[in-house]
């Protein structure tokens, strides 16, 4: 509606000075008229009685020549009045043409570059306050509105990207709540597991009581640990979670899981746990990565052995798929348990977060357990890998190692 009022209201303007222009030309054109009728009588009329003097001079005389000299000077007072009216008014013609023509130029590039780049700039604002951020605004750099137009569509993207980052870091906030959240599942298990040992009685000597009691503790504070990451990292970035970059001797870390949560568990290591002095590493979070590959073999393949393989080995040897950054030696760590493995079809998207595949029917789990160790491996510049075997799943998890083992 606006819109239509600009332009009538341009029609309307246009109109009137047009109307104007036609009234001061009109003037214009009577006063020429009346002044070329005066000039006539002022400078030319003296020298036409002068030769009609010549004229009546000749009658009297009785001379024949008289007739043709009134017909020259009566000729030459027509064609000085044609000429001069016709003269007159050509030239005011030719000069309301041009005005009128320029006129109306203008008023053309007035609505062409000015009023038609602001109704473009309605409409494109009438888009964003419905929420349609993916219409562009085309704009034209030699118009002399195009750095307006340029700065409104820029303005434009920069308000998609902040919303995308806003979403980016909702979403990376429930990522990181979700994790922390699933990793308490663990420790909780084994205080419960030490728990009902101690109620049960299962053993009834002081040293197991107080080993079993100091258990319960680690794992408290291990949970602790958690909620606090949950608490800060509620509010930031998922790339802000805290993973520390120190050397972590593997074996006796290792041992010491072993030693927290076999219980119950039909847990082998085949061979002594190979020494090595993991690089970069962060010994709760590795920690956290392994007990959750020992946690998820124990769910998906219940009552089967899980069996544990540690070895260092070159970086030339690593599979071609599994990237560790720095490294002179890779600590490997095989865990492998006898169930059913994971479906082919299934393995492309096995690192996505919540993602759970076809194999895992009822069992409780928000499918983040092997996001969360590939995420944790990712900041600690190693890699996991994970192979189906006829006989059962191997997780291979690769660590940069300092020592030559």
């Amino acid at each position: 509606m606006k819109r239509h009022s600009v332009r009538n209201n341009i029609i309307k303007m246009l109109i009137v000075f047009m109307c104007a222009i036609t009234i001061v030309f009109g003037w214009l054109f009577y006063r020429e008229k009346q002044d070329e009728t005066r000039r006539i009588k002022d400078d030319e009329y003296g020298q036409y009685i002068v030769a009609l003097n010549e004229v009546k001079q000749l009658y009297d005389s009785g001379s024949t020549d008289a007739d043709e000299k009134l017909d020259t000077v009566m000729n030459e007072l027509r064609k000085q009045k044609i000429d001069t009216g016709k003269s007159g008014l050509r030239n005011i013609l030719i000069i309301y043409i041009v005005v009128l023509c320029v006129v109306i130029v203008l008023f053309l590039y007035i609505y062409v570059c000015v009023l038609r780049p602001f109704d473009e700039l309605e409409d494109y604002a009438s888009h964003l306050a419905a929420g349609d951020m993916d219409t562009e605004l085309k704009y034209r750099r030699v118009n002399m509105f195009g750095s307006f137009t340029w700065a409104f569509d820029h303005m434009r993207t920069e308000i998609m990207h902040a919303r995308r980052r806003e979403q980016e870091a909702i979403e990376n906030n429930k990522t990181v709540i979700a994790t922390l959240s699933h990793d308490i599942k663990t420790p909780i298990a084994s205080i419960r597991g030490y728990a009902e040992a101690l109620v049960m009685n299962m053993d009834a000597t002081r040293e197991r009581r107080e080993r079993y009691a100091s258990v319960i503790m680690k794992k408290c504070d291990e949970v602790t640990s958690i909620t606090n990451d949950m608490f800060i990292h509620s509010l930031h970035d998922l790339d802000r979670l805290a993973v520390k970059s120190d050397e972590v001797e593997i074996k006796p870390l290792l041992e010491q899981i072993l030693s927290d949560i076999g219980l119950g568990k039909n847990i082998v290591v085949n061979g002594d746990i190979t020494e090595a002095m993991l690089e970069h590493a962060d010994s709760g979070r590795v920690v956290q990565v392994i007990e959750n590959i020992l946690s998820n073999a124990s769910k998906y393949a219940r009552d089967t052995e899980i069996s544990i393989v540690t070895e260092c080995i070159s970086p030339e040897k690593l599979p071609r798929n599994v990237h560790v950054g720095g490294a002179d030696m890779v600590y490997s760590l095989s865990i492998k348990d006898h169930g059913t493995g994971i479906p082919d079809k299934d393995m492309p998207f096995i690192y996505e977060k919540f993602y759970r595949g076809e194999n895992s029917g009822d069992e409780p789990g928000a499918g983040l357990g092997l996001f969360i160790v590939h995420y944790l491996m990712d900041r600690m510049g190693g890699d996991v890998e994970l192979v189906n075997h006829a006989d059962g799943l191997e997780a291979v998890l690769y660590f940069a190692a300092r020592k030559v083992c």
